[in-house]
């Protein structure tokens, strides 16, 4: 008798044990869901698609982690993309701003940024554009951005100018090029000034043209020739720069001599491109998030300015045409492509 009260007190205490396991597992499974809801939650509104924005991604995680935050571990991150569908950005940074998220990160130019101050005028937000934030009305200052708006501005839209030199070196014999502007980008007046200011000092005719949409870009490129352009310069744009595959391709076939703002152009198979350097302006807006995220006012956080530009010279593209760069030009490249 006194062996089988022994058992059934080691099966009674084997049950509370088990019992217990059951409770702390329990408890432990409750604490991950209320542990990850606990993380600051950063919203970000992209004008394209993840695919798209792949090496940008990468670059704005890079200034979270200098930060000292980690997506998925200390900061959720909630996404919105228009899927090159512009119109959308109001209402998708407007579902950001309802959410409360802890800051809006808007990358992409300044139609991204605008549609996310338009959202709202108490969470804060930090973009990255090309243009001069002053001058689009995102910021009183570049020192002292007031407001709930802060971030990173480069120098896209103002070296537009430097792409019809770049083209004049390597055509010095034209005397007409041709420009594409997208009529509905905020700085496209203002580029198309220091384009026509260039040209002047150049002494060569411009040809103006437009596009706005992806099927537009065949009927461009051959308005370009048809128009004897020496070369193709486009204006800084984000919708230009998240295409520099198609428009490699589209140069390629009509055998236009391109210039464009973004890397990708020449490394996919174009002419040559002249702009900032992304990775450092996305690199700079991960890092501003996180400094917000510490506790940082963007009215406190003066407007970086990326200040690296750099040239990319593709030579097999440049043989293709039947061109040679000038020794100085290669000598200046930041990379050339064989």
């Amino acid at each position: 008798m006194r062996f089988m009260a022994g058992a059934t007190k080691d099966a009674a205490d084997r049950m509370k044990r088990r019992d217990f396991i059951a409770l702390a597992g329990g408890a432990l499974a409750a604490i991950g869901p209320a542990r990850a809801q606990a993380l600051p939650v950063i919203g970000y509104l992209g004008s394209e698609t993840p695919d798209r924005y792949r090496s940008r991604l990468a670059a704005f995680r890079e200034g979270l982690t200098e930060a000292g935050y980690a997506e998925g571990r200390t900061v959720a991150v909630e996404y919105r993309w228009a899927e090159g569908q512009y119109t959308r950005l109001p209402a998708l940074a407007k579902e950001l701003a309802e959410r409360n998220v802890a800051v809006i990160v808007a990358p992409g130019g300044a139609e991204v940024a605008l549609a996310a101050k338009a959202a709202t005028s108490t969470i804060p937000i930090v973009f990255e554009m090309g243009g001069d934030p002053v001058a689009l009305g995102v910021v009183s200052s570049l020192s002292q951005p007031g407001g709930n708006l802060t971030g990173v501005s480069s120098l896209n839209v103002e070296v537009s100018r430097k792409r019809v030199e770049f083209m004049k070196e390597v055509r010095p014999g034209a005397r007409k090029f041709a420009v594409a502007i997208n009529p509905r980008s905020p700085t496209s007046g203002s580029q198309l000034k220091n384009l026509q200011v260039a040209a002047e000092a150049l002494g060569v005719e411009l040809v103006v043209l437009k596009a706005s949409t992806e099927d537009q870009f065949a009927a461009l490129f051959a308005a370009a020739r048809e128009a004897q352009a020496g070369g193709l310069v486009f204006s800084s744009d984000p919708y230009f720069t998240y295409r520099s595959q198609l428009l490699a391709e589209v140069a390629i076939r009509h055998a236009m001599p391109t210039i464009t703002q973004s890397r990708d152009f020449p490394l996919a198979g174009g002419l040559m491109s002249y702009g900032g350097d992304f990775s450092q302006s996305h690199r700079h807006a991960g890092l501003y998030a996180g400094r917000i995220l510490n506790g940082g006012k963007p009215a406190d956080l003066p407007v970086q300015r990326v200040t690296k530009v750099e040239l990319f010279i593709n030579l097999k593209a440049a043989s293709a045409l039947g061109l040679s760069f000038p020794p100085s030009l290669l000598s200046s490249a930041d990379r050339v492509v064989e």
